[in-house]
């Protein structure tokens, strides 16, 4: 949701950008190209990681040599070692955590978990012949190097995260936003969703699969897919109809198949009336209802 930097949204797709180069290809507001991430990101239980570029700390500037050695480490290790529950289970990531310095509080665990000592050994070493002289203690723990360069550096992250939230609330698509967007963009914001920490087991059950596949708002993204199927295909129907009624193109029409292509298009729009055909849907992404005509 927030660009930290001058990044291309490209590499997101959504949220914030540095670079400016998203908004003039895209009318519609960020919230519905968030929904549309965040529900993907869920269905397919897709684990997200990052990789740092510039400066890890006051000490090491790595610029996208990290970013180039990943990939490499990635593509060595199993699809079971890349599970999230595996690396923390194996003591191979670390949960960042909260501190104080000089009387204020550190929001250290908006970074998520991070690699450590254990990750370094055994999955770079199956690209670097002695990883850890490249992957220092003060590398994998920045605080470290100066620990209020790093509270400055995590105040400005979590001000570009409540910045980049309060434009959501500012014109309103906060209101357009999924329950967990929502949750999470006030969390952004305010520092809490419902008086509620990022580690609630209640906020936190918002992102489950299994939420997602039984709340009301992800039904009606269900349904608004089935209304916009139907019409799409009646529309088809409709087009293909008034082509076979010229009757100067019915060579044309026997040689593209329109006759065929009519009784699809009719076929799909009567399986898109049934009841049922929204709940075919599960597991697709669905469409946002407030983008429906």
């Amino acid at each position: 949701i927030a660009s930290l930097t001058g990044k291309s949204p490209s590499t997101t797709g959504a949220g914030s950008e540095g670079a400016h180069t998203k908004g003039p290809f895209n009318a519609l507001p960020p919230i519905h190209d968030l929904n549309a991430a965040l529900v993907g990101y869920i269905l397919t239980d897709l684990a997200v990681f990052c990789s740092a570029a510039g400066w890890i700390g006051p000490h090491f500037r790595v610029d996208h040599d990290i970013s180039l050695l990943v990939p490499e480490i990635w593509a060595r290790m199993s699809p079971e070692e890349r599970s999230p529950r595996f690396l923390i289970e194996g003591g191979f990531l670390e949960r960042c955590a909260d501190w104080t310095h000089a009387g204020r509080p550190v929001l250290a665990s908006r970074l998520g978990w991070r690699i450590t000592s254990r990750f370094v050994q055994t999955f770079c070493g199956r690209v670097l012949g002695n990883p850890s002289t490249l992957f220092e203690e003060d590398l994998l723990r920045p605080e470290r190097q100066d620990p209020a360069v790093f509270a400055e550096g995590m105040e400005n992250i979590v001000q570009a995260m409540r910045t980049a939230a309060e434009s959501y609330f500012a014109d309103g698509s906060i209101a357009q936003a999924a329950p967990p967007l929502r949750a999470l963009l006030h969390l952004m914001r305010d520092g809490h969703w419902e008086d509620r920490g990022a580690d609630d087991p209640a906020f936190r059950a918002l992102f489950t699969r299994e939420h997602l596949l039984g709340s009301d708002w992800y039904a009606a993204r269900l349904e608004a897919q089935r209304r916009h199927d139907l019409a799409y295909w009646e529309q088809a129907a409709s087009y293909l109809e008034r082509f076979l009624s010229r009757p100067n193109y019915a060579d044309v029409a026997g040689h593209l198949g329109i006759r065929e292509r009519l009784e699809a298009a009719r076929a799909a729009a009567a399986a898109a009336r049934q009841s049922d055909y929204a709940a075919s849907l599960a597991g697709t992404i669905g469409l946002d209802p407030a983008v429906l005509p």
